[in-house]
């Protein structure tokens, strides 16, 4: 592939990009439709699926659409900060939950929503729904959480996870409302039992990153999220510690350029902050916006990551203790 075949889709204004980008979600979006038709369990022996595309990859895409494979990822990616085929994934997946919570099956729902077999939908719901369907579809419902918690520079933090990884993150002046916000979060859990030994290792991650020695506490998630939510936390992800993006900036750079509300929405439904560092995000004025532990806790996240921080100035006020 010559540099002007891979270059020539970004020298297309940015609304040809958008268009192209758009065709290429309405061309997966039919594929899906036409396979899901085909495995559904009353489709027509012998059926073909009406589809526009062979299948779902980059070399059918560009083919459909007369572009490059290479540059219609870059596009893909540009303007939705996901692959084609991450994109087909997550669709797959709104199906899927959708199904299940409409009553159906495991078995009906992985066809309903153009899965080949029950083995192809639970090795990607593993990487997807962080929780097997069945359980999903359950509400959660049988899963045992372990959680720990310890003092910090901000109150008290509580770190709770599941067998695959961290599912919840909050900050409290006390122990009670800690543990009764996370049943609030998880209600029907088999088990809830606090385990520091467990969790220590997860724990010093976070409490090194909140004494400023770590620049990011990297662990692995246990967490439900839909297409767009996951979006807007990748872009989260991306901010460099000590920096701060606005809610219309993640907008825009999400192809949505009155998006900010959904942003700031996406923001206050993550479980795990810190992980995912909603507290970079701000208003586009410079106001600090919202943060759901408290604003002062919001400010000394940003100046702990700015090095611009005296633990003996910092104080909480009346509204960060109960958050």
């Amino acid at each position: 592939m010559t540099h002007a075949l891979s270059s020539r889709l970004f020298q297309l204004s940015s609304d040809r990009q958008s268009d192209l980008v758009a065709q290429a979600c309405q061309l997966i979006d039919a594929h899906l439709e036409a396979e899901a038709g085909l495995l559904a369990a009353d489709a027509a022996p012998g059926a073909e699926p009406d589809a526009p595309l062979p299948s779902v990859t980059l070399n059918a895409l560009g083919a459909a659409l007369h572009v490059s494979p290479f540059s219609l990822q870059k596009a893909f990616k540009r303007a939705l900060g996901i692959s084609p085929r991450e994109y087909a994934n997550a669709k797959k997946m709104e199906r899927l939950r959708a199904s299940l919570k409409q009553g159906a099956d495991v078995a009906e729902a992985s066809y309903a929503a153009g899965y080949g077999s029950i083995r192809a939908l639970y090795e990607q719901a593993a990487a997807t729904l962080g929780m097997s369907p069945g359980t999903y579809k359950k509400g959660g419902a049988g899963v045992e959480i372990a959680f720990a918690i310890a003092p910090c520079h901000l109150d008290l933090v509580l770190l709770a996870a599941t067998a695959q990884g961290v599912c919840f993150l909050a900050f409290g002046p006390d122990r009670e409302g800690l543990v009764d916000a996370l049943k609030a979060e998880f209600p029907r859990a088999a088990a809830l039992q606090e385990d520091a030994e467990l969790l220590q290792d997860s724990l010093e991650d976070v409490l090194r990153y909140l004494a400023g020695d770590l620049p990011d506490p990297d662990l692995p998630l246990d967490i439900q999220a839909t297409a767009f939510q996951r979006r807007v936390w990748r872009e989260l992800w991306a901010i460099p510690p000590g920096e701060t993006r606005s809610y219309s900036q993640i907008a825009e750079t999400l192809g949505m350029g009155a998006g900010q509300r959904a942003v700031a929405r996406a923001c206050a439904s993550n479980n795990v902050s810190l992980i995912i560092p909603c507290h970079r995000v701000v208003r586009g004025d410079g106001g600090l916006g919202g943060y759901r532990w408290g604003i002062s806790r919001k400010k000394l996240l940003l100046a702990l990551e700015n090095k611009n921080w005296k633990l003996e100035s910092f104080a909480l006020t009346a509204d960060d203790a109960s958050a």
